[in-house]
């Protein structure tokens, strides 16, 4: 009996299976795809795709006569809109997978990589005027915006450096450097191609960013009132900006309507005929070469004439979605880097949305910022759609709270 017991062997493993180590880590790394994600990331990933699909929509619906009346096909803004979403969105995703600790790696090389880009705008034969601001390059017919990545790696760097300075910044000669000299180089080479309105969310950017890192009151409002001095000596010193300024600051606007005064009428005018319920969509009246950025600037004038103040509610409820899911990230999170960077970026989004509907509601002056997601422009949506996945980066980033017992 001892003898059959001792001689009972296991089957032999098949060859094809090994020892199951291998069937082991591909369920373990395919878990780890397919992994719970937090909210958050739920939240933020969820609101950028509806938004950037609500925003085709509209460039559609506020492009097609006017492309059709200059020759062109009616889906050719769409399409090129539409290359830089499915470019982004990928992105958005593959970003998202990226750890915390290369956000710190890549923070220098990006804002010194972004800041040489933007510099291109001042070469002979790249860089483009458009309206007055020298803003853009062209290289081999690709036309690109280069200030708008700067938001991006001006709010990674911000948080790396005050991380890192994150026990002196009671201390102001360690608030001050190098985030304000670095910061007014990076905005100055905005500023140099008169671009004012992209200027001012970097601004915001910065503040944003000494705000979430705990510096004391009196260290931040130092640089908040040389950035409205800034801002305000600026506007004074261009007849351009005085014109706009002083055509916010009168009620009716008629006195130089064929001006400045032209595109903010037309905006409220758009909002106020599409009502509740709006005129339908594709049955824009202002579209019509009245609106002049009825696509870029403009475009949330174009939701309210369209769909009325129920498309303008959704819009701002998906934006709000976006801000709530954001700002968790910002709270919960235990590392100062992911809370400033966060903190940074979620105010940049989030505040030129509202500064844009804002200057359609005529609440502020025009300053040409585009909608996020939404306005016609592939480099600001892949800029704000790389931002996600940052975001989204972060936010599998938050601890996770053990299950309660039973």
């Amino acid at each position: 009996m001892a003898n059959t017991t001792s001689s009972r062997t296991t089957p032999p493993t098949d060859p094809a299976e090994g020892d199951g180590r291998g069937g082991l880590a591909a369920r373990v790394s395919l878990g780890k795809v397919f992994a719970p994600v937090p909210s958050e990331f739920l939240l933020i990933s969820s609101a950028a795709l509806l938004l950037t699909g609500f925003g085709l929509v509209m460039v559609l619906s506020a492009t097609s006569a006017t492309s059709t009346a200059a020759g062109l096909g009616p889906y050719d803004t769409l399409i090129k809109q539409a290359v830089f979403a499915l470019i982004g969105i990928p992105l958005m995703f593959v970003l998202s997978r990226f750890p915390v600790r290369f956000w710190k790696k890549i923070a220098w090389p990006a804002l010194i990589g972004a800041t040489a880009l933007q510099l291109l705008v001042f070469v002979p034969g790249i860089g483009i005027e458009n309206d007055g601001n020298r803003n853009w390059i062209a290289i081999a017919g690709f036309q690109a915006q280069p200030s708008e990545f700067l938001k991006l790696t001006l709010a990674l760097w911000l948080g790396l450096v005050l991380f890192r300075k994150r026990m002196l910044l009671t201390k102001w000669q360690h608030v001050f450097i190098p985030v304000v000299p670095v910061g007014v180089l990076v905005i100055g080479t905005v500023l140099a191609g008169r671009d004012l309105g992209t200027a001012m969310i970097l601004v915001l950017v910065l503040l944003a960013a000494l705000f979430f890192s705990g510096v004391k009151l009196r260290l931040f409002v130092i640089p908040l009132i040389g950035a409205v001095v800034a801002v305000a000596a600026l506007a004074v010193t261009s007849p351009n900006r005085m014109a706009r300024i002083l055509s916010f600051l009168d009620p009716n606007c008629i006195a130089d309507y064929l001006d400045s005064c032209y595109q903010p009428l037309h905006g409220v005018w758009g909002l106020a005929a599409g009502g509740f319920f709006g005129l339908g969509l594709g049955n824009s009246r202002e579209k019509y070469a009245w609106l002049p950025a009825a696509a870029h600037d403009y475009i949330f004038a174009i939701v309210g004439e369209e769909l009325g103040l129920i498309g303008c509610v959704v819009a701002l409820g998906l934006f709000a979605l976006f801000a709530v899911g954001a700002f968790h990230v910002v709270r919960k999170t235990d590392d100062p880097f992911v809370r400033i960077a966060a903190g940074a970026i979620t105010v940049w989004i989030v505040g030129q949305a509202l500064i844009n509907i804002g200057v359609v509601l005529r609440v502020f002056p025009v300053l040409g910022v585009p909608l996020p997601f939404m306005s016609q422009g592939g480099t600001a949506l892949l800029s704000v759609l790389m931002a996600c996945g940052v975001l989204l980066s972060f936010a599998r980033s938050l601890p996770v709270k053990p299950p309660a017992s039973a």
